[in-house]
């Protein structure tokens, strides 16, 4: 694979599929991590996460900043964490807080360098970026999980523009960043057929990567803790009886990547409109052309996914 540089915006510490994205990000054969900047951050809590992850993995030295903070009063509703730090990480972990503006620095240095920026989390630190430097987004390489205007295939979630929580938790922000910047989309219609199960489990669990076995840890707190099968597996028949959850930000990150195996990538006239606070899209003539994964061979991304972050892969 060609060689990438990568910076990844998250909220990890809540949803597993971040640390999920980042273990995938490591393991990329060819793919240089610029630095991890964190969204819907509170008092450097995610960031401390990151830091603690990349430790683990022996990448320690990768840059990591907290990024927006719950406290700008831009999240509605305020982005949470699971209730118990003691079933998602071996230890405690320290946060990291620190002025957002740093974090900034990190994002502009990384476009500068000409990184793509695969934001996994609300869009809030590109927002805060554009305006602090007007047009830095307009040539920038942004993938950026998130939209919803096509509809899941049949046997899967059939979920709506409000369960679309990158987008929706701060939508101001999204509306800005996607009017002033030409990004690649990786929405809910592709994600909703990627999956993290438990029969994958014990490839983690044996994994010689210490992160890969964090994966592992959380991913049986998370099922504990949300019960997503109980919801999901009666409802729709492509969803697996071992079902877990889904690969959001791991789908999003590999786009990102440049992974193609199991992948369509389609331009899109899309149209933006906010009706009673929710940013709507629709695909309509006369919307602007915007790159969007349509297809995803979902069964082949995890197994690639799990390959690369167990270290089965090559």
């Amino acid at each position: 694979m060609p060689r990438t540089i990568i910076h990844l915006d998250t909220d990890i510490g809540g949803d597993t599929d971040d640390l999920c994205a980042l273990a995938l990000v490591l393991a990329w054969p060819g793919a240089e991590l610029l630095a991890v900047t964190t969204v819907s951050d509170d008092g450097g809590r995610r960031a401390g996460y990151a830091r603690y992850a990349l430790g683990l993995a022996g990448r320690a030295g990768v840059p990591v900043a907290a990024g927006a903070d719950v406290s700008l009063g831009c999240y509605s509703p305020v982005p949470g964490f699971p209730k118990s730090e003691d079933a998602y990480w071996p230890e405690p972990v320290s946060p990291a807080p620190g002025s957002h503006e740093t974090a900034l620095d990190l994002l502009e240095r990384s476009i500068e360098r000409g990184a793509v920026v695969a934001a996994i989390g609300p869009f809030t630190n590109l927002a805060l970026l554009e305006r602090r430097r007007p047009g830095i987004l307009r040539d920038a390489r942004l993938c950026l999980m998130g939209g919803h205007f096509l509809a899941s295939r049949e046997g899967f979630p059939r979920w709506d523009f409000r369960d679309d929580w990158n987008i929706q938790v701060d939508a101001a922000s999204a509306l800005y960043v996607f009017e002033r910047s030409s990004p690649t989309l990786v929405p809910l219609s592709a994600t909703a057929e990627t999956m993290l199960t438990r029969s994958q489990l014990p490839a983690l669990r044996r994994a010689p990567s210490p992160l890969a076995r964090l994966v592992a840890r959380q991913a049986e707190a998370f099922a504990s803790d949300e019960g997503l099968a109980e919801r999901y597996v009666p409802t729709y028949a492509g969803v697996p009886e071992d079902f877990i959850n889904f690969q959001h930000d791991p789908l999003a990150c590999a786009v990102a990547l440049g992974w193609d195996e199991g992948a369509e990538v389609c331009e899109l006239p899309v149209k933006l409109e906010v009706i009673d606070r929710f940013l709507r899209q629709r695909v309509e003539e006369g919307g602007r052309m915007t790159r969007v994964l349509t297809k995803v061979d979902g069964a082949r991304f995890g197994e690639f996914w799990l390959d690369a972050v167990t270290g089965a892969a090559g």
